[in-house]
């Protein structure tokens, strides 16, 4: 008879205990489970029902404050079913909430919210894990396994691109923000849609805000909109992209380069779910569901340039999306795909893609990814006949592919000059970055700013007014 075992993994102040079932897991189903900050597979225990909670002694034992001590039941026999026990966050399935006691049936691979929590049952095979479990709270931290230490060696991994639809088909459902991390041009706008378009909330708008493109004032007025008056100029009043995007999404791409005044106004409408225009004095609420991305690298404590208390509240599911160079399986159906939707557009029949440019596309190392992609198949269009040759994508010699985000961090993010400069000139504009760094990191408070730079706050005060910079607030 199988015997349950509970294993424990933390980080931090936060713990998370899932208990599991060993044995003869061959046929038996596998939970997954997503929370805010982690997630964990594990093969479904064979007590019918069994209980769901964060009392110690349930079957599946999630140490998350959303989860009540006994939450609900999960039966097996007839068919999959969750009952609610009454809990103080709620149980629901296909956006029915469950009142206490009711049991409601649901499919294998269909989402089940527990709390804030998402339980998916997929089918059970000879590899299933018997218990896996992921640390919580780490951004964008590696999954750890136990199948990777048992006896027989790790099961044959899958594809990048595979652990990016499992976590978005986990995560579309849910109300959970999003934060999409990968170098330029590796489809993050792509996969925000995606989101969106599997989410409840699919039928409602999705905004679109890149935070690098905007002034910081102007950043603001489109997020949180103006009242008639509130500044010169603003002759009527106009809702924000937060109130625009009621009941749907807005995707905040380079979340990264929001301005620090921007930031600490975005914080307080998240954690209140309200909005305040400018020049108003009332606030109004919001329903709308967060995506957020960015190319910088991620650490502990989150995104270089982003409060890290913005951060865990952007962060509810970090998922990194590999770059077009280690998916090289998908390039001929990408290249495809562009091929056809390229041709539709100038009025053509696509052309087929010779063995030799498939080739030729799989060995570049696409510095600009998916983009760059798109763009060398619509100008290969221009030179092609029936048939899409290598020289008509015209590559020309292989480029390096950029460096990872965490090697290029602590360089300065404005691009190096053309020509030579005196060396006094280089080191003030690499001290006046320090600065905006640390005050952008500090959310402009000028006295934690200075200590990070171990400088005093009289010094940096005076050397941020020889270099023209603005003061935020008094630290």
């Amino acid at each position: 008879m199988p015997t349950s075992k509970r294993r424990e993994t933390g980080e931090g102040d936060r713990t998370f205990e899932l208990s599991t079932t060993s044995g003869d897991t061959s046929a038996r189903p596998v939970v997954s489970l997503l929370w805010e900050g982690g997630a964990a597979t594990l093969t479904l225990p064979e007590r019918d029902p069994c209980l769901i909670g964060r009392k110690a002694d349930a079957d599946i034992m999630i140490d998350s404050r959303s989860i009540s001590r006994q939450h609900a039941r999960l039966h097996q026999a007839g068919g999959f079913a969750i009952e609610d026990l009454g809990s103080a966050n709620g149980t629901r399935v296909r956006g029915q909430v469950l009142s206490a006691g009711e049991r409601v049936s649901f499919e294998l691979n269909e989402p089940v919210m527990i709390g804030s929590a998402i339980l998916v049952l997929r089918p059970g095979a000879a590899s299933a894990p018997s218990e896996t479990t992921a640390t919580a709270g780490a951004p964008g931290g590696k999954r750890r396994s136990a199948e990777d230490t048992r006896p027989g060696g790790p099961r044959p991994r899958t594809s990048p691109m595979d652990e990016v639809e499992r976590l978005i088909s986990l995560v579309a459902p849910s109300e959970m923000s999003v934060l999409l991390l990968g170098e330029t041009g590796a489809g993050k706008g792509f996969f925000a849609r995606q989101i969106h378009d599997r989410s409840r909330r699919a039928s409602g708008p999705f905004l679109h805000l890149n935070c690098a493109a905007l002034p910081e004032n102007l950043l603001e007025s489109e997020l949180f909109g103006y009242e008639r008056g509130a500044f010169s100029g603003a002759a009527q009043a106009k809702p924000g992209l937060l109130e625009s995007a009621e009941r749907g999404t807005v995707f905040l791409d380079e979340v990264g380069d929001l301005p620090a005044s921007v930031q600490a106004k975005l914080l307080v409408a998240i954690e209140r779910r309200e909005v305040l225009r400018l020049g108003a004095l009332k606030a109004k609420p919001i329903d709308v569901r967060f995506i957020s991305a960015t190319n910088r690298a991620t650490d502990a404590q989150g995104i270089a340039g982003l409060r890290p208390d913005l951060y865990f509240r952007l962060a509810g599911l970090p998922i990194n999306l590999p770059p077009l160079r280690e998916r090289v399986a998908e390039i001929p159906a990408l290249a495809s795909a562009f091929l056809r939707e390229a041709s539709k557009r100038i009025g053509r029949e696509p052309p087929t893609l010779s063995p030799a440019a498939s080739q030729a596309l799989a060995a570049h190392p696409w510095p600009g990814n998916v983009r760059e992609l798109a763009a060398v198949i619509d100008r290969a269009l221009l030179f092609c006949g029936d048939t899409l040759l290598e020289e008509d994508l015209h590559l020309g010699p292989p480029r390096p592919a950029p460096e990872p985000p965490s090697s290029r961090e602590g360089r300065l993010r404005t691009e190096a000059p053309r020509e030579r400069r005196p060396l006094a000139a280089e080191v003030e504009e690499i001290e006046r970055q320090r600065i905006i760094e640390a005050l952008e990191a500090c959310g402009g408070n000028q006295s934690r700013a200075a200590e990070m730079l171990g400088i005093s706050r009289r010094t940096l005060i005076t050397r941020m007014i020889e270099f023209g910079l603005p003061r935020p607030r008094k630290g």
